[in-house]
Protein backbone atom coordinates (compact mmCIF):
# COMPACT_ATOMS: atom_id res chain seq x y z
CA UNK A 1 0.00 0.00 0.00
CA UNK A 2 2.51 2.24 0.69
CA UNK A 3 4.80 1.68 -2.58
CA UNK A 4 1.56 2.15 -4.34
CA UNK A 5 1.11 5.65 -2.56
CA UNK A 6 4.42 6.68 -3.77
CA UNK A 7 4.07 5.76 -7.03
CA UNK A 8 0.95 8.02 -7.38
CA UNK A 9 3.24 10.84 -5.41
CA UNK A 10 4.96 11.06 -8.39
CA UNK A 11 2.90 10.69 -11.19
CA UNK A 12 0.86 13.69 -9.73
CA UNK A 13 4.22 15.68 -9.08
CA UNK A 14 4.99 14.80 -12.64
CA UNK A 15 1.81 15.91 -14.12
CA UNK A 16 1.88 18.83 -11.97
CA UNK A 17 5.18 20.34 -12.89
CA UNK A 18 3.74 19.69 -16.47
CA UNK A 19 1.07 22.09 -16.34
CA UNK A 20 2.86 24.39 -14.94
CA UNK A 21 5.40 26.80 -16.97
CA UNK A 22 8.86 26.51 -16.34
CA UNK A 23 10.47 28.88 -14.48
CA UNK A 24 12.85 31.49 -17.01
CA UNK A 25 12.03 29.11 -19.80
CA UNK A 26 13.31 29.10 -23.14
CA UNK A 27 9.85 28.44 -24.92
CA UNK A 28 6.67 30.38 -23.31
CA UNK A 29 3.47 28.99 -22.37
CA UNK A 30 -0.18 29.61 -23.54
CA UNK A 31 -1.04 33.33 -24.73
CA UNK A 32 -0.73 35.83 -21.92
CA UNK A 33 -2.78 39.41 -21.40
CA UNK A 34 -0.19 41.50 -22.15
CA UNK A 35 -0.05 44.85 -20.24
CA UNK A 36 1.74 48.04 -20.81
CA UNK A 37 2.03 50.62 -18.15
CA UNK A 38 3.78 53.47 -19.42
CA UNK A 39 4.72 56.87 -17.27
CA UNK A 40 5.68 60.16 -19.40
CA UNK A 41 8.89 61.64 -18.45
CA UNK A 42 10.05 58.99 -15.79
CA UNK A 43 13.24 59.48 -15.53
CA UNK A 44 16.38 56.97 -14.88
CA UNK A 45 16.48 58.06 -10.73
CA UNK A 46 12.80 58.97 -10.46
CA UNK A 47 11.63 55.79 -8.67
CA UNK A 48 12.48 53.80 -5.75
CA UNK A 49 14.34 50.51 -7.02
CA UNK A 50 16.71 53.00 -8.35
CA UNK A 51 17.39 54.39 -5.26
CA UNK A 52 15.20 57.33 -5.65
CA UNK A 53 13.49 59.14 -2.31
CA UNK A 54 10.26 59.39 -4.52
CA UNK A 55 8.15 56.98 -2.98
CA UNK A 56 7.29 53.83 -5.44
CA UNK A 57 5.80 50.49 -3.51
CA UNK A 58 3.79 48.82 -6.43
CA UNK A 59 6.55 49.68 -9.10
CA UNK A 60 9.44 48.61 -6.61
CA UNK A 61 7.79 45.30 -6.00
CA UNK A 62 7.27 44.53 -9.37
CA UNK A 63 10.96 44.77 -10.01
CA UNK A 64 12.10 42.73 -7.01
CA UNK A 65 9.88 39.64 -8.33
CA UNK A 66 10.59 40.77 -11.80
CA UNK A 67 13.24 41.42 -14.41
CA UNK A 68 14.87 44.51 -14.34
CA UNK A 69 15.77 46.13 -17.78
CA UNK A 70 18.88 47.74 -17.36
CA UNK A 71 19.47 48.77 -20.76
CA UNK A 72 16.20 49.20 -21.88
CA UNK A 73 15.77 52.19 -24.98
CA UNK A 74 13.13 54.43 -26.42
CA UNK A 75 13.33 57.65 -28.34
CA UNK A 76 13.87 60.65 -26.97
CA UNK A 77 10.46 62.10 -26.97
CA UNK A 78 6.87 60.78 -26.58
CA UNK A 79 5.39 60.27 -30.14
CA UNK A 80 8.32 58.45 -31.53
CA UNK A 81 8.49 55.84 -28.59
CA UNK A 82 5.04 55.13 -29.09
CA UNK A 83 5.25 54.67 -32.73
CA UNK A 84 7.74 52.18 -32.35
CA UNK A 85 5.93 50.47 -29.73
CA UNK A 86 2.59 50.28 -31.46
CA UNK A 87 5.02 49.49 -35.47
CA UNK A 88 8.01 47.63 -34.32
CA UNK A 89 10.17 50.03 -36.50
CA UNK A 90 11.89 53.02 -36.15
CA UNK A 91 9.26 56.44 -36.14
CA UNK A 92 11.72 58.10 -38.65
CA UNK A 93 10.71 55.47 -40.87
CA UNK A 94 7.37 57.48 -40.62
CA UNK A 95 9.65 60.99 -40.76
CA UNK A 96 8.68 61.14 -37.11
CA UNK A 97 10.93 62.85 -35.28
CA UNK A 98 9.42 64.66 -32.20
CA UNK A 99 6.10 65.33 -31.03
CA UNK A 100 3.93 64.70 -33.77
CA UNK A 101 0.51 65.44 -34.31
CA UNK A 102 -2.17 64.76 -37.94
CA UNK A 103 -1.55 61.47 -39.29
CA UNK A 104 1.44 59.66 -37.99
CA UNK A 105 1.40 56.00 -38.24
CA UNK A 106 0.45 55.27 -41.84
CA UNK A 107 -3.58 54.74 -42.39
CA UNK A 108 -3.43 50.70 -43.33
CA UNK A 109 -0.07 49.65 -41.50
CA UNK A 110 -0.66 47.13 -39.13
CA UNK A 111 -0.16 48.16 -35.81
CA UNK A 112 0.46 45.63 -32.40
CA UNK A 113 -2.87 46.45 -31.38
CA UNK A 114 -4.11 44.71 -34.89
CA UNK A 115 -1.66 42.19 -34.85
CA UNK A 116 -3.14 41.02 -31.87
CA UNK A 117 -6.55 41.32 -32.50
CA UNK A 118 -5.64 39.03 -35.53
CA UNK A 119 -4.13 36.63 -32.73
CA UNK A 120 -7.58 36.78 -30.59
CA UNK A 121 -6.82 39.34 -28.24
CA UNK A 122 -9.23 42.01 -26.96
CA UNK A 123 -7.19 45.74 -27.33
CA UNK A 124 -7.50 48.75 -25.29
CA UNK A 125 -5.99 52.01 -24.68
CA UNK A 126 -6.39 53.83 -21.39
CA UNK A 127 -4.42 57.06 -21.57
CA UNK A 128 -2.31 59.14 -23.83
CA UNK A 129 -2.27 58.59 -27.54
CA UNK A 130 -0.28 60.96 -29.04
CA UNK A 131 -0.47 58.86 -32.20
CA UNK A 132 -2.52 61.27 -34.41
CA UNK A 133 -4.91 64.36 -34.02
CA UNK A 134 -8.55 63.40 -34.97
CA UNK A 135 -9.49 61.80 -37.17
CA UNK A 136 -6.01 59.47 -36.94
CA UNK A 137 -7.48 58.44 -33.35
CA UNK A 138 -6.64 54.74 -31.60
CA UNK A 139 -9.77 52.46 -33.26
CA UNK A 140 -8.58 53.08 -36.28
CA UNK A 141 -5.53 51.23 -35.86
CA UNK A 142 -6.81 48.57 -34.25
CA UNK A 143 -8.03 48.90 -30.69
CA UNK A 144 -11.19 47.77 -29.65
CA UNK A 145 -11.60 50.73 -27.15
CA UNK A 146 -10.04 54.29 -26.18
CA UNK A 147 -10.29 56.42 -23.38
CA UNK A 148 -8.39 59.11 -22.17
CA UNK A 149 -6.54 61.76 -24.32
CA UNK A 150 -5.64 62.53 -27.66
CA UNK A 151 -2.88 65.04 -27.52
CA UNK A 152 0.71 65.23 -26.21
CA UNK A 153 0.13 66.41 -22.91
CA UNK A 154 -3.25 67.74 -20.92
CA UNK A 155 -4.41 69.81 -17.72
CA UNK A 156 -4.94 67.00 -15.76
CA UNK A 157 -8.50 68.37 -13.58
CA UNK A 158 -9.75 70.40 -17.03
CA UNK A 159 -7.92 67.50 -19.51
CA UNK A 160 -7.86 70.63 -22.30
CA UNK A 161 -4.39 69.99 -24.38
CA UNK A 162 -2.25 73.15 -23.47
CA UNK A 163 -3.30 75.66 -26.66
CA UNK A 164 -5.56 75.01 -30.39
CA UNK A 165 -3.85 74.73 -33.47
CA UNK A 166 -4.17 73.88 -37.06
CA UNK A 167 -4.01 69.82 -35.71
CA UNK A 168 -5.44 70.08 -32.34
CA UNK A 169 -8.33 71.35 -30.17
CA UNK A 170 -8.06 72.17 -27.01
CA UNK A 171 -10.58 69.44 -25.72
CA UNK A 172 -8.66 65.81 -26.08
CA UNK A 173 -10.71 63.89 -23.06
CA UNK A 174 -12.59 60.89 -25.02
CA UNK A 175 -14.11 57.97 -24.63
CA UNK A 176 -13.91 55.47 -27.86
CA UNK A 177 -12.56 58.70 -29.74
CA UNK A 178 -15.50 60.55 -29.12
CA UNK A 179 -15.06 64.05 -27.00
CA UNK A 180 -15.92 63.21 -23.50
CA UNK A 181 -16.47 65.78 -20.52
CA UNK A 182 -15.90 64.39 -17.15
CA UNK A 183 -14.24 65.47 -13.75
CA UNK A 184 -11.75 64.07 -11.85
CA UNK A 185 -7.94 63.31 -11.78
CA UNK A 186 -6.55 62.11 -15.03
CA UNK A 187 -4.61 59.65 -12.86
CA UNK A 188 -7.43 58.37 -10.98
CA UNK A 189 -9.50 58.18 -14.22
CA UNK A 190 -6.97 56.28 -15.88
CA UNK A 191 -6.48 53.52 -13.29
CA UNK A 192 -10.27 53.31 -13.36
CA UNK A 193 -10.79 52.46 -17.00
CA UNK A 194 -7.41 49.68 -16.56
CA UNK A 195 -9.47 48.35 -13.80
CA UNK A 196 -12.61 48.46 -16.04
CA UNK A 197 -10.86 46.54 -18.88
CA UNK A 198 -9.52 43.95 -16.44
CA UNK A 199 -12.58 43.28 -14.80
CA UNK A 200 -15.00 42.75 -17.56
CA UNK A 201 -15.92 39.30 -17.94
CA UNK A 202 -14.52 37.74 -21.48
CA UNK A 203 -12.88 34.87 -22.85
CA UNK A 204 -10.34 36.64 -24.67
CA UNK A 205 -6.89 37.57 -23.50
CA UNK A 206 -6.62 40.88 -23.53
CA UNK A 207 -4.41 43.74 -24.31
CA UNK A 208 -3.91 46.87 -22.33
CA UNK A 209 -1.61 49.62 -22.84
CA UNK A 210 -1.62 52.23 -20.14
CA UNK A 211 -0.38 55.54 -20.55
CA UNK A 212 -0.64 57.32 -17.71
CA UNK A 213 -0.10 61.55 -18.53
CA UNK A 214 2.12 61.97 -15.19
CA UNK A 215 4.58 63.28 -14.48
CA UNK A 216 4.77 64.92 -17.69
CA UNK A 217 4.02 68.88 -16.55
CA UNK A 218 1.62 70.20 -16.16
CA UNK A 219 1.53 68.92 -12.05
CA UNK A 220 -1.42 69.36 -9.76
CA UNK A 221 -1.89 66.69 -7.35
CA UNK A 222 -4.16 66.46 -4.02
CA UNK A 223 -2.78 67.03 -0.64
CA UNK A 224 -2.97 63.35 -0.18
CA UNK A 225 -0.27 63.03 -2.45
CA UNK A 226 1.66 65.94 -1.85
CA UNK A 227 1.33 65.29 2.02
CA UNK A 228 3.91 62.72 1.58
CA UNK A 229 7.20 65.02 0.20
CA UNK A 230 5.90 68.07 2.85
CA UNK A 231 9.17 67.31 4.97
CA UNK A 232 11.14 66.55 2.32
CA UNK A 233 14.20 68.93 1.26
CA UNK A 234 13.45 69.35 -2.46
CA UNK A 235 12.59 71.80 -5.05
CA UNK A 236 8.58 72.85 -4.83
CA UNK A 237 7.82 71.65 -7.99
CA UNK A 238 10.51 68.20 -7.85
CA UNK A 239 7.76 67.62 -4.72
CA UNK A 240 5.22 67.88 -7.17
CA UNK A 241 6.79 65.64 -9.43
CA UNK A 242 7.48 63.19 -6.48
CA UNK A 243 3.92 63.29 -5.36
CA UNK A 244 2.27 62.45 -9.28
CA UNK A 245 4.69 59.53 -9.37
CA UNK A 246 3.75 58.30 -5.82
CA UNK A 247 0.06 59.16 -6.92
CA UNK A 248 0.53 56.96 -10.09
CA UNK A 249 1.85 54.02 -8.00
CA UNK A 250 -0.54 53.74 -6.10
CA UNK A 251 -3.19 53.21 -8.94
CA UNK A 252 -0.33 50.69 -10.42
CA UNK A 253 -0.99 48.79 -7.19
CA UNK A 254 -4.58 48.95 -7.49
CA UNK A 255 -4.27 47.42 -11.00
CA UNK A 256 -2.61 44.83 -9.82
CA UNK A 257 -4.94 44.19 -6.86
CA UNK A 258 -7.61 43.96 -9.90
CA UNK A 259 -5.65 41.51 -11.62
CA UNK A 260 -5.38 39.45 -8.03
CA UNK A 261 -8.80 39.62 -7.58
CA UNK A 262 -10.16 38.52 -11.31
CA UNK A 263 -7.67 35.94 -11.20
CA UNK A 264 -5.79 37.13 -14.40
CA UNK A 265 -2.68 38.10 -12.71
CA UNK A 266 -0.60 34.27 -13.23
CA UNK A 267 -1.23 34.62 -16.87
CA UNK A 268 -0.12 38.48 -17.18
CA UNK A 269 2.64 39.59 -18.49
CA UNK A 270 3.11 43.30 -17.45
CA UNK A 271 5.91 45.75 -19.10
CA UNK A 272 6.24 49.13 -17.16
CA UNK A 273 8.92 51.44 -19.02
CA UNK A 274 8.93 55.23 -19.28
CA UNK A 275 8.56 56.66 -22.99
CA UNK A 276 11.92 58.78 -22.30
CA UNK A 277 14.17 60.33 -19.96
CA UNK A 278 12.88 62.99 -17.28
CA UNK A 279 12.92 66.60 -18.27
CA UNK A 280 14.09 69.32 -16.51
CA UNK A 281 11.89 71.90 -16.23
CA UNK A 282 9.39 73.86 -17.75
CA UNK A 283 7.22 77.26 -17.44
CA UNK A 284 4.81 78.82 -19.24
CA UNK A 285 2.37 82.20 -19.18
CA UNK A 286 0.46 81.32 -21.78
CA UNK A 287 -0.22 77.90 -22.15
CA UNK A 288 -3.46 76.04 -20.43
CA UNK A 289 -4.94 79.30 -20.22
CA UNK A 290 -2.31 80.88 -18.08
CA UNK A 291 -3.38 78.34 -15.41
CA UNK A 292 0.41 77.35 -14.50
CA UNK A 293 1.78 81.10 -15.02
CA UNK A 294 2.82 81.79 -11.45
CA UNK A 295 3.42 78.07 -10.49
CA UNK A 296 6.54 77.46 -12.19
CA UNK A 297 8.38 74.14 -12.51
CA UNK A 298 11.76 74.82 -12.21
CA UNK A 299 12.73 71.20 -11.08
CA UNK A 300 11.02 68.10 -12.32
CA UNK A 301 13.33 64.76 -13.43
CA UNK A 302 16.23 63.21 -12.15
CA UNK A 303 18.11 60.65 -14.79
CA UNK A 304 21.20 60.89 -12.25
CA UNK A 305 23.91 59.07 -13.20
CA UNK A 306 22.70 59.72 -16.81
CA UNK A 307 23.51 62.38 -18.41
CA UNK A 308 21.50 64.25 -20.76
CA UNK A 309 17.48 64.73 -20.31
CA UNK A 310 14.37 64.33 -22.68
CA UNK A 311 15.06 65.32 -25.94
CA UNK A 312 18.67 64.52 -25.98
CA UNK A 313 20.26 60.97 -27.25
CA UNK A 314 22.66 61.09 -24.51
CA UNK A 315 21.63 58.10 -22.01
CA UNK A 316 19.61 60.14 -20.31
CA UNK A 317 17.51 60.79 -22.41
CA UNK A 318 17.01 57.16 -24.19
CA UNK A 319 18.08 55.02 -21.47
CA UNK A 320 14.82 54.68 -18.99
CA UNK A 321 13.50 52.53 -15.90
CA UNK A 322 12.24 48.90 -17.28
CA UNK A 323 10.42 46.44 -16.09
CA UNK A 324 8.92 43.04 -17.25
CA UNK A 325 7.14 40.98 -14.64
CA UNK A 326 5.23 37.47 -15.16
CA UNK A 327 5.06 35.65 -12.22
CA UNK A 328 5.86 31.80 -12.29
CA UNK A 329 7.40 32.40 -15.87
CA UNK A 330 10.22 34.84 -15.32
CA UNK A 331 12.50 34.49 -11.89
CA UNK A 332 13.33 38.23 -10.41
CA UNK A 333 16.56 39.40 -12.24
CA UNK A 334 18.54 41.87 -13.96
CA UNK A 335 18.31 41.71 -18.20
CA UNK A 336 21.72 43.65 -18.63
CA UNK A 337 21.91 43.26 -23.13
CA UNK A 338 20.45 46.16 -24.68
CA UNK A 339 17.16 46.20 -25.59
CA UNK A 340 14.77 48.36 -27.43
CA UNK A 341 10.98 49.61 -27.44
CA UNK A 342 10.73 48.35 -31.14
CA UNK A 343 10.82 44.95 -29.59
CA UNK A 344 8.11 44.28 -27.81
CA UNK A 345 5.85 44.27 -31.38
CA UNK A 346 7.60 40.92 -32.30
CA UNK A 347 8.25 39.12 -28.95
CA UNK A 348 4.46 40.26 -27.42
CA UNK A 349 3.54 38.79 -31.38
CA UNK A 350 5.37 35.17 -30.47
CA UNK A 351 3.60 35.29 -27.13
CA UNK A 352 0.45 35.06 -28.79
CA UNK A 353 1.18 32.40 -31.84
CA UNK A 354 0.98 35.42 -34.38
CA UNK A 355 4.19 35.85 -35.91
CA UNK A 356 3.13 34.63 -39.27
CA UNK A 357 1.57 38.59 -39.69
CA UNK A 358 4.82 40.08 -39.80
CA UNK A 359 6.72 37.66 -41.81
CA UNK A 360 7.13 39.86 -44.66
CA UNK A 361 7.42 43.15 -42.96
CA UNK A 362 10.80 44.70 -42.28
CA UNK A 363 10.53 45.42 -38.47
CA UNK A 364 13.40 47.37 -36.48
CA UNK A 365 12.93 45.41 -33.25
CA UNK A 366 13.61 41.82 -32.38
CA UNK A 367 11.78 38.91 -30.53
CA UNK A 368 13.80 39.53 -27.24
CA UNK A 369 12.24 35.94 -25.51
CA UNK A 370 15.56 34.55 -25.61
CA UNK A 371 17.38 37.76 -23.78
CA UNK A 372 14.55 37.56 -21.71
CA UNK A 373 15.24 33.84 -20.79
CA UNK A 374 18.69 34.61 -19.96
CA UNK A 375 19.96 33.55 -23.75
CA UNK A 376 21.85 36.81 -24.01
CA UNK A 377 24.14 35.58 -26.99
CA UNK A 378 23.48 37.73 -30.00
CA UNK A 379 22.09 40.99 -27.95
CA UNK A 380 25.34 42.60 -26.78
CA UNK A 381 26.77 43.51 -29.87
CA UNK A 382 23.25 44.20 -31.45
CA UNK A 383 22.81 48.05 -33.65
CA UNK A 384 20.65 50.66 -32.99
CA UNK A 385 19.46 53.66 -34.11
CA UNK A 386 18.33 57.31 -33.39
CA UNK A 387 17.17 60.14 -35.65
CA UNK A 388 15.63 63.45 -34.08
CA UNK A 389 15.46 66.75 -35.99
CA UNK A 390 18.86 67.80 -34.43
CA UNK A 391 21.08 64.74 -33.89
CA UNK A 392 21.64 61.04 -35.02
CA UNK A 393 23.14 58.53 -32.93
CA UNK A 394 23.90 55.20 -33.72
CA UNK A 395 25.02 51.98 -30.95
CA UNK A 396 26.96 49.13 -32.07
CA UNK A 397 28.08 47.01 -28.90
CA UNK A 398 29.55 48.94 -26.78
CA UNK A 399 30.40 51.74 -28.83
CA UNK A 400 27.95 55.10 -29.27
CA UNK A 401 28.49 58.05 -31.71
CA UNK A 402 25.93 60.71 -31.69
CA UNK A 403 26.46 63.57 -34.98
CA UNK A 404 24.87 66.56 -35.20
CA UNK A 405 22.83 66.80 -38.10
CA UNK A 406 23.67 70.71 -39.11
CA UNK A 407 27.28 70.86 -38.24
CA UNK A 408 28.23 67.26 -38.65
CA UNK A 409 30.15 67.28 -35.15
CA UNK A 410 30.81 64.29 -33.66
CA UNK A 411 30.89 62.32 -30.04
CA UNK A 412 31.67 58.78 -29.53
CA UNK A 413 31.93 56.79 -26.42
CA UNK A 414 32.54 53.77 -25.06
CA UNK A 415 29.50 52.58 -22.54
CA UNK A 416 30.94 49.63 -21.24
CA UNK A 417 33.56 51.81 -19.98
CA UNK A 418 31.70 55.43 -19.68
CA UNK A 419 28.36 55.02 -19.40
CA UNK A 420 27.94 58.50 -17.91
CA UNK A 421 29.32 59.78 -21.55
CA UNK A 422 32.17 61.97 -19.91
CA UNK A 423 34.81 61.66 -22.20
CA UNK A 424 34.76 62.23 -26.05
CA UNK A 425 37.03 59.58 -28.03
CA UNK A 426 36.36 61.09 -31.56
CA UNK A 427 39.42 62.01 -31.52
CA UNK A 428 41.50 59.13 -30.10
CA UNK A 429 39.34 56.45 -32.17
CA UNK A 430 39.26 57.95 -35.88
CA UNK A 431 39.08 54.56 -37.16
CA UNK A 432 36.18 53.51 -35.06
CA UNK A 433 34.28 57.04 -35.95
CA UNK A 434 34.59 55.83 -39.46
CA UNK A 435 33.67 52.79 -39.22
CA UNK A 436 30.55 53.98 -37.41
CA UNK A 437 29.91 56.97 -39.64
CA UNK A 438 29.55 54.10 -42.43
CA UNK A 439 27.42 52.00 -40.46
CA UNK A 440 24.94 55.24 -39.85
CA UNK A 441 25.22 55.62 -43.18
CA UNK A 442 23.99 52.33 -44.33
CA UNK A 443 20.79 52.99 -41.76
CA UNK A 444 19.76 56.24 -42.85
CA UNK A 445 19.48 54.13 -46.33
Amino acid sequence: MEKTFKILAILLILVWSQAIPCIGQSEPPEKPNILVIMPDDLGWHDVGYQGSSIKTPNIDKLAQSGLILDQHYVMPTCTPTRVSLLTGRYASRYGVTGPDYGEVIDRGDPTLASLLSRSGYFTAIAGKWHLGSPPHTPLKYGLDSSYGYFDGQIDPYTHNYKMKTKLTSRKSWHRNDEYLDEEGHATDLITDEAIRIIEKDREQPFFLFVAYSVPHFPLDEPEKWTSNYEDVQMSPSRKWFAASVTHMDDGIGQIMEALERTGQRKNTLILFASDNGGQHSWHSDTEYRGRYADKPHRVLGNNFPLRGWKGDLYEGGIRVPAVVNWPRVFEPGVVEVPLHIADWLPTFLALADGSEHVTNRALDGKNIWPALTGEAEGYSDRTLYWKTGGEYAVRQGDWKLIVQRNDQAKELYNLADDFRETTDLSDEEPEKVNQMLNLLGTLKK
